[in-house]
């Protein structure tokens, strides 16, 4: 059964009639009674009573006539469907970040892409790199925004492409006693700090560590929003990347010499390509940083 003999038999069950059915489908009237006789040997009914005054369906037919009406109404909307897909008038995104990228780079890369397709829904997954890699892994998220380590191999069956260099400095609510601050600095003023799986706080302990002590806190544990809050409130000062360090409101201070970084790259899954809609994020989110 072919979707093109179902049309034929749908033109002749509205037109009640071969020929014209064979006008209205713009095809020869031998051609559709000859696909419409293939249908009927296929099936092993006859579907129309003929006679020269017209044809009218028999009583098999009548039992075709609404599941043909469906199979052709269903075979339209995957059309459509699949037609609005590859045009980006639909689709999905499943996308994580860290939270630190989450209130400095996503937003203004989230709007970008809206404003080309806004028929195509968004899902967005705050979490640190680590969670954020599994995901991935699992094949729960088309892409992320993660910190890779320095000289880390990438995870297995994931591509990962380094985007960003993004310094990281000293903040605090109130002045700093120098331009430029030093690791040395952290030494003796307890910070606040990130709860145990940040980034962020992975990368202001190893540099304490190089320098040859421990960092005390004032507080640990508490995510972007509620680090940022205490550093308000004058708890003490804290290691923020310098996108978010930029939009506090906050006294910053770059810290000198090779100073403290982290780089920002694109992961998404190796051997499962990316949708045309996720894949058209990609290309929007790295135009983004190369403006950075």
């Amino acid at each position: 059964m072919q979707l093109q003999q179902l049309r034929y038999f749908l033109a002749v069950a509205d037109a009640r009639h071969f020929t014209r059915a064979a006008e209205l489908t713009h095809v020869s009237q031998p051609s559709l009674s000859q696909q419409i006789r293939q249908l009927e040997r296929e099936l092993g009914a006859e579907l129309f009573h003929r006679a020269r005054a017209g044809a009218e369906l028999t009583d098999a037919g009548e039992a075709l006539l609404p599941l043909a009406r469906r199979i052709i109404a269903d075979t339209e909307s995957a059309r459509l469907a699949v037609q609005e897909t590859v045009q980006l008038r639909r689709g999905r995104v499943r996308f994580g970040a860290t939270p630190s990228l989450c209130v400095s780079l996503v937003p203004d890369v989230l709007r970008a892409f809206r404003a080309r397709h806004p028929g195509v829904d968004l899902l967005l997954r705050e979490d640190g790199s680590r969670d954020l890699v599994r995901s991935l892994e699992a094949g729960e998220l088309d892409l992320a925004l993660v910190i890779t380590p320095r000289d880390a191999d990438a995870p297995a069956g994931l591509q990962v492409t380094p985007v960003l260099h993004e310094e990281l400095v000293l903040v605090s609510a109130e002045p700093l006693p120098r331009r430029r601050a030093r690791i040395e600095d952290l030494r003796e003023r307890p910070l606040v700090m990130f709860r145990e799986g940040y980034d962020l706080r992975e990368a202001t302990l190893a540099a304490c560590r190089a320098a040859g002590f421990e960092p005390r806190y004032a507080v640990e544990g508490g995510e972007m929003d509620a680090v940022l809050a205490s550093v308000r409130a004058g708890i003490g000062p804290a290691v923020l990347p310098g996108m978010v360090a930029a939009r506090s409101g906050l006294a910053v201070a770059p810290f000198a010499g090779a100073g403290l970084g982290r780089t920002v790259s694109v992961a998404h899954g190796r051997e499962v390509p990316l949708s045309r809609a996720a894949a058209e994020f990609r290309t929007v989110l790295l135009s983004h940083l190369a403006d950075v």
